[in-house]
């Protein structure tokens, strides 16, 4: 391959001290840093935004690094010869708790740190390696440490625009960059920047006086004043941040990294562990030989991020071999990733009420060409059917009201079903919320949390991926609303037709999607429109699942929770008095249990059949859900293990009885 890679493992250790996952025996973990030397006259690497102002070596080759993460089966030969690659997300691992319903924890080492076991008992080997190049470095965290990009030896200037929410009374300074953990772009000419706020992002901005704020940190001295000190990376208010309010900070800056060369390092870094023996050094590749099958995992952010992997082309490596047999995007909505640019922001994204006008959701969506109803352009995900890679996409409720996942699988110009590629399946989970059972983000929200579990579905979508992959065995057909079938509708019509339930409130609309003006050159990679502008008559259809009488969704996977439900689940919680309310808060779901008794129903006019209704003892309950579960395993939509988890969970919890909690089923690990 042309980029020269280098490995060097720091950290090598036993884990889960040494715990046997069955066939494939006990798991290690090596850590260490990936080092890359590329080649930038190298037409693979040419749509790469300001690579030309990278620093290079004496060879003529741009440098960086990424942190690596290896867990694999001490004997490889236990193992199944598959490596899944986890795009982190913001720097966190993902793989553990999406796929074993582990803790989300940053340093997995002992036996409940690995959950279920489910990946490991499968015999994968777990990749992981820092792609994000504006995360701080922490030892917390993966990242990657990406060059400047310098025009001249010098910096290059711009203009950049940030947005600030506070949820909390009290906040009077955040950093820059909104996290903690992303590295703030600094201001060089404080004077002339510009502060907004308004209450909710179709407000008109208003202006903040300039004595209001600084560019300044609080921290608290010994007797515990309060001390203001100047600070380039963070915004203090001088009476505190209003929660829920948008604020919008526009300023000059300077010294923007070569972003896009986050894709390459993971482009390459697995190319080297699928193919090569050994790396640059001439050191052995810890898994030459080994693999079979590579495969990659993202979620959220991660996903957006698989789905650009593939848009650039970055599936096939500079010698034009296949990186990823089949890759598996969880909850991306409709978006890819705009990372490979000028000044990137490679976490910001669009929901409703936040950071609404970033372009993370951005013609093509869907993996099926169709055209733009805006420009003369066609286009697609997937168009390289060398290197493509079978694709297996799940989505929840959330990504249709909060991240317009309808334009994966609809034509923009009329809203009518697409046909998706041969090459892809996309399956729904039914009802649940962007993050599953392990999403929750305070209380701001009007109604009980929804915690519905996911990992079920993703276990069984994995395993349909790797039997695709490795025999060719079809999966089931798609699983997703539809026009056609009339499980997927516009707006007015889904919300027209959600039940009455009390104390319920609705949303006016789903978090819609104009087209922004960023500028004439946004195409090449850099934005000059601050902030952007509405293009006039130019918004995309997005459209929302119809929901059965229960206020469940009809159509995808539906889980034993939404079969037989104990309440209505959605993708989608509105925030309460005080942060802006009535706005949909970031991508948490709600949960509305239905009344125990016909009695408790008739009296609060709740639409909904009450518990006693539904079910005549625990025991029809859990019969009920031992049939729900019996289906799934037959449409492979399900495995059996996780059937024994959904029947063992209705055993514990009868919701006939008042003392007991309704909430969705809680599954324990086994």
């Amino acid at each position: 391959m042309n980029t020269e890679v280098r490995l060097t493992f720091n950290r090598k250790f036993s884990f889960a001290d040494g715990h046997s996952y069955g066939n494939s025996g006990p798991y290690e973990r090596w850590v260490g840093t990936a080092s890359y030397a590329l080649d930038p006259n190298d037409p693979t690497n040419a749509n790469i935004v300001d690579l030309e102002y990278a620093p290079r070596n004496a060879k003529g080759l741009v440098e960086f690094s990424a942190d690596v993460d290896l867990l694999k089966p001490v004997d490889l030969a236990k193992g199944n010869r598959r490596i899944l690659y986890d795009v982190n997300n913001r720097g966190n691992k993902t793989a553990l708790p999406s796929f074993n319903d582990a803790p989300r924890l940053p340093d997995p080492t002992t036996l409940a740190d690995g959950g279920n076991g489910y990946l490991m008992r499968m015999g994968y080997t777990v990749v992981i390696s820092g792609w994000q190049g504006d995360l701080i470095p922490d030892p917390i965290l993966v990242v990657t440490e990406l060059p400047e990009a310098l025009k001249d030896g010098k910096p290059i200037q711009g203009t950049i625009r940030q947005e600030f929410i506070a949820n909390d009374e009290g906040v009077l300074s955040m950093p820059l960059s909104g996290h903690r953990v992303i590295r703030s772009y600094e201001p060089t000419d404080e004077a002339s920047a510009t502060l907004t706020v308004r209450e909710l992002e179709r407000d008109e901005r208003k202006p903040v006086a300039r004595e209001e704020w600084s560019f300044s940190t609080v921290s608290a001295d010994p007797t515990g004043s309060l001390k203001v000190t100047p600070s380039s990376t963070h915004l203090y208010m001088k009476n505190g941040f209003k929660p829920g309010y948008i604020y919008e900070l526009i300023y000059q800056t300077q010294g923007s990294k070569v972003m896009g060369l986050g894709m390459v390092g993971i482009r390459d870094l697995l190319s080297f562990l699928r193919y090569d023996d050994v790396d640059a050094d001439g050191t052995p590749n810890p898994l030459a030989g080994a693999i079979d099958k590579t495969y990659t995992y993202g979620q959220s952010l991660s996903s957006r991020t698989v789905r650009q992997f593939i848009y650039d082309g970055y599936n096939a490596d500079p010698s034009g071999r296949k990186v990823f047999d089949a890759v598996y995007p969880h909850v991306s909505g409709g978006g890819r990733l705009f990372m490979n640019s000028r000044f990137s922001q490679v976490g910001r994204y669009p929901r409703q009420h936040e950071e609404h006008q970033w372009p993370s959701e951005w013609y093509p969506f869907a993996y099926s060409a169709v055209p733009d109803p805006f420009t003369e352009d066609l286009d697609s995900v997937l168009k390289r059917p060398d290197t493509d890679p079978l694709v297996m996409h799940t989505h929840t409720n959330t990504e249709y009201w909060q991240r317009h996942a309808s334009l994966g699988h609809t034509d923009p110009r009329n809203g009518d079903d697409l046909e998706l590629p041969e090459n892809v399946r996309m399956y729904v989970i039914a009802s649940a919320q962007h993050g599953g059972a392990g999403l929750s983000e305070g209380d701001y929200t009007q109604q009980l949390p929804n915690v519905m579990a996911t990992g079920p579905t993703l276990r069984a979508v994995l395993s349909l991926m790797d039997r695709w992959a490795t025999d060719g065995t079809p999966p089931p057909a798609s699983r997703v609303p539809r026009r056609a079938e009339n499980t997927l509708a516009v707006p007015e019509e889904v919300l027209a037709n959600y039940p009455a339930i009390p104390g319920f409130n609705l949303p006016p609309s789903p978090s819609r999607l104009p087209k922004y003006n960023y500028g004439p050159d946004f195409d090449k990679g850099f934005i000059t429109e601050h902030p952007p502008t509405p293009v006039a008559g130019q918004e995309y259809q997005v459209q929302l699942p119809v929901v059965d009488e229960d206020g469940n969704d009809i159509a995808g996977v539906r889980t034993p929770d939404i079969q037989v439900p104990v309440g209505t689940h959605t993708g989608w919680s509105l925030r309460k008095e005080g942060v802006a309310k009535g706005d949909f808060f970031s991508l948490t779901g709600s949960f509305v249990p239905f009344a125990r008794t016909k009695k408790e129903r008739e009296a609060a006019t709740d639409p909904r059949l009450s518990i006693e209704e539904r079910y005549s003892s625990h025991d029809d309950y859990v019969n009920a859900i031992a049939n729900a579960t019996k289906k799934l395993v037959t449409d492979d939509l399900l495995i059996q293990e996780d059937a024994d988890r959904y029947i063992a969970a209705a055993k514990k919890r009868n919701p006939l009885d008042p003392e007991v909690p309704l909430l969705p089923l809680a599954l324990a690990n086994s």
